[in-house]
């Protein structure tokens, strides 16, 4: 088993004393045009920081895969991952907690012309779906079909499995009737005149939860709370300092711009307002009753090979902001 540590980097929301970092550096993943290379250069510019008595490191890796590989393997101390990665991760007994990062989510989109206008008018359709058959989004579009439609999309829809970019490209081309695509690409897509069928905070709005779910979130061990107390609540204050910023500043996205490829004025501003749209303002406490309900969901539509043997999330998964998480 290959070692790891941890720590965080996302929005906390508690008014925590300042403390001692434990100085250093704290490494964070970031990906290829991912929104936490967003954050990490705003944090750096701004020397946030610096101001918590900490160095951050940004660490750029090729995709998700290499980034769970590099935070098991202690190359970096966090990254930003999925809820059910940390929720199974900790279900093993891997000690890692887990901080909300963005409730921003994935949608189906369709050109704007297109004459589906429900999730009953899928069937026969081509569907493209971004993630694989056990992709969280997929999963609770078809529990939202097959409850509220009685629709089984596996059977009804004609569902290919593909990478993003590819799927954006045969939707624009017309080879697919409608495509489950992530938020960044559902953000180009809408900026090209492209609509959402339906998001995927709608979808889970109709399974039962009560507000906007952050299913993404920094990822650490906890062992960092012990060895560096304090390193997690600077890093998170950092982090939070970033994202208000982003919300409150423009002269902020002078820095973040050019990590967005965004073509055009109209990409820039589509993934601008998803971004802020999903900056995390909810007590954990909400975060974690809503996330029950959609892991009930997912875990009997998944089972094992989505969740592991966990029935439930683990006790203990969310940081709280306290020193011992």
């Amino acid at each position: 088993m290959l070692s790891r540590r941890g720590l965080l980097a996302a929005a906390a929301l508690w008014p925590l004393p300042l403390r001692a970092a434990g100085g250093g550096a704290l490494r964070v993943g970031v990906l290829p045009f991912g929104t936490v290379s967003w954050e990490a250069a705003l944090i750096k510019e701004r020397g946030f920081d610096a101001a918590q008595g900490f160095s951050l490191d940004s660490l750029k890796l090729a995709g998700n895969d290499a980034a769970r590989i590099a935070f098991q393997g202690a190359q970096v101390d966090t990254i930003v991952s999925d809820l059910l990665w940390a929720a199974r991760l900790r279900a093993e007994g891997r000690p890692v907690k887990f901080l909300p990062y963005s409730s921003t989510e994935g949608a189906l989109m369709v050109a704007s012309d297109s004459p589906l206008r429900s999730v009953a008018d899928l069937a026969g359709k081509r569907l493209g779906v971004a993630g694989g058959a056990l992709d969280k989004t997929w999963l609770l579009l078809k529990a939202r079909a097959l409850e509220r439609e009685g629709i089984d999309l596996d059977r009804a829809a004609r569902p290919a499995f593909g990478a993003p970019p590819l799927l954006m490209q045969k939707l624009q081309a017309g080879e697919l009737d409608a495509a489950l695509l992530y938020w960044t690409f559902c953000a180009r897509l809408e900026a090209k005149g492209f609509r959402r069928l339906i998001t995927a905070d709608e979808i889970a709005r109709s399974l039962g939860v009560e507000g906007p779910i952050a299913l993404l979130g920094y990822v650490f061990e906890e062992s960092l709370l012990q060895r560096r107390p304090g390193a997690v609540a600077a890093f998170a204050r950092a982090s939070r300092q970033a994202k208000e910023a982003l919300a409150a500043d423009e002269g902020a996205w002078a820095t973040v711009r050019p990590l967005m490829a965004a073509e055009d004025e109209a990409t820039f501003a589509a993934l601008r307002r998803d971004f802020l749209a999903g900056i995390p303002r909810r007590p954990i406490a909400a975060e974690r009753a809503d996330a029950e309900r959609l892991y009930a969901v997912l875990a009997r539509l998944g089972g094992e090979r989505l969740v592991g043997a966990a029935t439930a999330l683990p006790e203990g998964l969310y940081f709280d902001g306290a020193p011992n998480g």
